[in-house]
């Protein structure tokens, strides 16, 4: 038997832009693989510069920066083979690439083949095509560098097997969203089938903006089994080793329960935007209901109960149950809570605008000013404090504009952006199971915006199953009315719905950025015209 080759796999955690912080975080796993006796370190896509850099690639200087990085890693690389994933510029042309490197030196550079333009990539924007395998040798086995989207189809792999390649090497920026890891393995087992090679799969984790990313880096044989599998969500320096073909057998992390993946991804999302972009607290507007209260637990179990503050504050049309409830939820959870009446204010208004409004009856101005008032308070707060307020409105709100510019929409972080109220309420069942924190009455009760006497959502909403099933059809798989309706929605709340969702597009634009969980959320990969005359198909 050869003697295994050992390969780290690093599944880092990095930050777009910090050339330099990343660097080193990429250096100290330099040398936590070579002290635990590793041949190869392999890092994720764009490792370097954290994905995506977005137009920070259209910047000249940052191609130079970033080529000061990668000499600066070289130096450290005595002893051992570094895979490192970078953006490179040469004779004006850019790549998304991967530089082997060892003892100081630059072996080979490989540039990215497939570059994604679709959901949440721009690569085209950005990068230039890659033509030609890198495939370099280590410890009697030959190796193949591709990158992400190079696997998900034909061609890159077949080309570096071509070339000798025994063993494929991939670097990835995959982000995630529900059932992602499935499909990874999915597109892999068609690249394995077509080239026969296994495979390493290194993943970057944390949150970027509204994306995060997972890691659940993974190796797969030639037949298509998983022989080694990472946690997700967690920076980890794994090794992993190569014999005969074949990998040996390692740990095999078993698959979450769908809503334990969506709510680590929620904390990932809030702690690493707050982190990253230096705000010392977060600042959570509460009512009572469950919206509110499972963005409350999310921002705690993200930041501790120490960084987070709930703020009520009741209207004359606030039931008592509400703020008992919140009372009891900011009790258990061990956050700071403070009640400000907005009474007073809503007196003032009334008052200022009484000879504006004279003769008018009262709608929706007077129930929008209380959501004003509240998101002023909120944002006095956050400019007093520095803390960042998390806006805690749902996929359905957002979807249909059930929510207030300038109000319950002002902030500066959406938790739940991407969640469908009816999972909003399985999230909050599961959240329970793990501590009962939430009382029961948050996620029993019918939900309401309490800005008049005795109103619940359903008075201007389809009931949310389905609301949620109309709005999934029409955004994630771009179906048409008709095809909706044939599937067995009623007609009238699909009209109402889909009515709803093309005149609130100037509302989304307005809306702060969200953790992204689904397949398809509003920011990056729903691109739609504000000012729009299409006609869906009935």
């Amino acid at each position: 038997m050869n003697k295994p080759l050992a390969i780290a796999v690093a599944q880092l955690n990095l930050t777009v832009g910090d050339l330099s912080a990343n660097a080193d975080r990429i250096i100290r796993a330099l040398d936590e693989a070579r002290g635990a006796g590793a041949d190869l370190l392999l890092t994720p896509e764009l490792a370097l510069s954290g994905y995506p850099p977005e137009d920070l690639l259209l910047r000249p200087d940052f191609y130079r920066a970033c080529a000061r990085e990668v000499a600066r890693i070289a130096e450290y690389s005595d002893g051992i083979t570094v895979v490192l994933g970078h953006p490179h510029e040469e004779d004006g042309w850019r790549y998304n690439a991967a530089s082997v490197i060892r003892d100081g030196e630059v072996l080979a550079t490989y540039h990215k083949h497939r570059l994604p333009n679709y959901e949440v990539f721009d690569e085209e924007r950005y990068f230039d095509r890659g033509v030609g395998p890198c495939v370099f040798e280590l410890g009697g086995v030959k190796l193949g560098v591709n990158v992400c989207a190079d696997l998900w189809e034909a061609g890159a792999a077949e080309q570096a097997r071509s070339a000798g390649a025994e063993l494929l090497l991939a670097l990835n920026a995959s982000p995630y969203h529900m059932h992602k890891q499935a499909r990874r393995y999915e597109v892999l087992r068609e690249r394995v089938a077509d080239t026969g090679l296994a495979v390493l799969y290194c993943n970057m984790v944390g949150g970027q903006d509204e994306l995060v990313f997972d890691g659940a880096s993974f190796a797969m044989d030639g037949d298509g089994g998983i022989a080694w599998q990472a946690p997700s969500f967690e920076e980890r320096v794994d090794i992993v080793r190569f014999q005969d073909g074949r990998w040996v057998a390692g740990q095999v992390v078993p698959p979450r329960a769908i809503e334990a993946e969506v709510y680590e991804a929620l904390k990932v999302g809030v702690r690493d935007y707050l982190g990253k972009n230096g705000f010392p607290s977060a600042i959570i507007g509460l009512s009572g209901g469950i919206d509110s209260a499972l963005t409350l637990c999310v921002a705690v179990d993200a930041l501790g109960a120490d960084r987070v503050r709930a703020v009520m504050m009741p209207s004359p049309y606030t039931a008592q149950m509400s703020l008992d409830d919140s009372r009891a939820l900011v009790a258990n959870l061990g956050v700071r809570y403070d009640e400000i009446s907005i009474e007073p204010a809503m007196g003032t208004f009334a008052e200022l605008l009484a000879p504006q409004f004279a003769g008018l009856p009262a709608d929706t101005t007077e129930e929008n000013l209380q959501s004003r008032i509240r998101g002023m308070i909120l944002m006095a707060l956050s400019n007093k404090t520095g803390a960042i307020v998390l806006t805690t409105g749902n996929k359905s709100e957002m979807a249909t504009g059930y929510a207030t510019l300038y109000g319950d929409m002002a902030g500066g972080f959406a938790v739940l952006k991407d969640l469908y109220k009816t999972f909003v309420f399985r999230l909050a069942r599961w959240r329970n199971t793990q501590g009962p924190v939430m009382p029961e009455n948050i996620i029993t009760r019918p939900p309401s915006a309490e800005l008049r006497p005795d109103q619940v959502d359903q008075d201007s909403l389809p009931p949310y199953a389905v609301l949620d099933a109309i709005i999934e059809a029409y955004m994630e798989r771009d179906e048409s009315p008709r095809e909706i309706i044939a599937s067995g929605l009623p007609e009238a709340d699909v009209r109402r719905t889909v009515a709803m969702l093309k005149r609130n597009e100037y509302k989304r634009r307005q809306a702060p950025v969200g953790i992204r969980v689904t397949r398809r959320a509003f920011g990056r990969d729903w691109r739609y015209p504000i000012t729009s005359r299409y006609q869906d198909e009935y």
